[in-house]
């Protein structure tokens, strides 16, 4: 018996996959088909794949022509599978021409010509199909500009470098990314959603809780899509510890301990001047934050916020602390200071640690009393986790399913400290700095 084998995402399956595996098929006796995961087509580069990995292989399966459907979850495997399975001939389409050689040392490999004028991408973009504007700071939009090129159907029409012309600009979008200062973020998410207009926006959301509450219940009145935007919390290793987590790989949390520092210089600022940049617990609280209320909740029987500022609301390095009813937390945020960016989540049987920037993180590690028990998880990260959560709000819109990364009583807990920091609740300064 003559074997084959050939790989591929088989994402919305179309003509055109059916006539390669056609082609494949008709290389030997029996065809053996790799559809990629979930967080390997991630790894790869692929995170706009619009199906699941069962509904791909489903499609797979009911074109008839596999004899036998396995799954590709890591780099490598295609050497693995070809021994495992004893195959003959290794069959991909002609776009790969060349990158597959390497496999000649194992069977026979053959480039198929692919079918042209149809591919997956085409008809992601076709069916996405959303043009989206951005407001904010310029570097911070020419960031989001350049991840918005890796999502199929994503298109940015506008841009601008503040709120100026905001007006003008829904006019022209069917959805905004918000990258203002924090204090601009509810007028303009507020406008947004009365012009019909979805919307993405940087973390913190708001800054008080009632707004978050208020645009909330705008968006589902008028169904728009409301989201903020804590790439963090797109990203695949991210979410895969909150799964091990939840199966009580370290056991009962009771501690999550988060610092996010980096260094700016603010020297000859004053004033107003100082006032219009980000200040630590804005442009990193909800970052520290995000971990805390995710494993812990956001029901704290209590809390406390300890902040060093240089002037008037600017804080070079806050210290958030909360005590839950089995649990407590720290997070440490600063921008003029500097520590080591980790994170450590205690449990009862063993501790996660997650080295620095953990929030960008593509490996943490799980370790015990017994060391020789420790396991290291390591997933790729791209684009800081920007294109995952442009991707997560493509979805939202078409209404391939909510916001499940954030939920949104994380995004009103967060807003709860913005607005105990705002207004002094809970609050203890450590003094001015000059």
């Amino acid at each position: 018996m003559k074997k084959v084998i050939t790989y591929g995402t088989y994402d919305l399956l179309h003509y055109g996959h059916r006539r390669l595996l056609e082609r494949a098929k008709a290389l030997g006796d029996y065809l053996i088909v790799g559809v990629t995961s979930d967080d390997y087509d991630k790894s790869r580069g692929k995170i706009n794949v619009k199906q699941s990995l069962i509904e791909r292989m489903q499609g797979v399966r009911e074109t008839g022509l596999a004899d036998e459907i396995i799954v590709e979850e890591y780099e490598g495997q295609k050497i693995d599978d070809i021994k495992k399975y004893g195959v003959d001939v290794f069959a991909i389409g002609s776009d790969w021409l060349g990158k597959f050689d390497y496999l000649k040392e194992y069977c026979e490999v053959t480039y198929l010509d692919r079918t042209e004028g149809i591919s997956s991408s085409d008809l992601r973009r076709e069916e996405n199909a959303l043009n989206l504007g951005l407001v904010g700071n310029s570097a911070n939009v020419d960031k989001v500009k350049k991840e918005a090129a890796f999502v199929d159907g994503l298109n940015v029409t506008e841009i601008r470098s503040d709120g100026s012309g905001f007006e003008s600009l829904l006019e022209k979008v069917d959805a905004v990314y918000i990258y203002s200062r924090p204090e601009e973020h509810y007028e303009q998410i507020k406008k947004a959603l009365n012009a019909g207009r979805h919307v993405l926006c940087e973390t913190p959301l708001t800054m008080k809780k009632s707004q978050c509450d208020e645009l909330f219940r705008l968006a589902e009145e008028n169904g728009l899509v409301l989201m903020e935007a804590l790439k963090t919390a797109f990203s695949t290793a991210y979410t895969r510890l909150l799964l091990l987590l939840k199966s009580g790989k370290i056991g009962e949390v009771i501690s999550v301990d988060t610092t996010c520092t980096s260094m700016e210089d603010i020297s000859g600022l004053t004033g107003d001047m100082l006032n219009e940049r980000w200040n630590s617990i804005c442009d990193w609280g909800p970052t520290a934050l995000l971990p805390i209320f995710q494993i812990l909740g956001t029901a704290p029987v209590s809390r406390r916020i300890i902040s060093r500022r240089a002037a008037g609301t600017y804080d070079t390095f806050s210290k958030i602390d909360f005590v839950y009813e089995r649990a407590v937390a720290s997070a440490k945020v600063g921008k003029g200071v500097k520590s080591e960016g980790e994170m450590v989540i205690t449990g009862t049987k063993g501790y996660v640690y997650v080295p620095a920037p953990w929030w960008k993180t593509d490996f943490f590690e799980v370790r015990y009393e017994d060391q020789s028990t420790n396991q290291r998880y390591f997933y790729q990260l791209e684009g800081e986790g920007i294109r995952y959560e442009l991707v997560a709000f493509l979805h939202a819109v078409h209404g391939k399913h909510t916001n499940e990364e954030i939920d949104i009583d994380v995004t009103r807990a967060i807003a709860s400290v913005m607005e105990a920091y705002g207004s002094g609740d809970g609050l203890y300064l450590l003094g001015e700095t000059t």
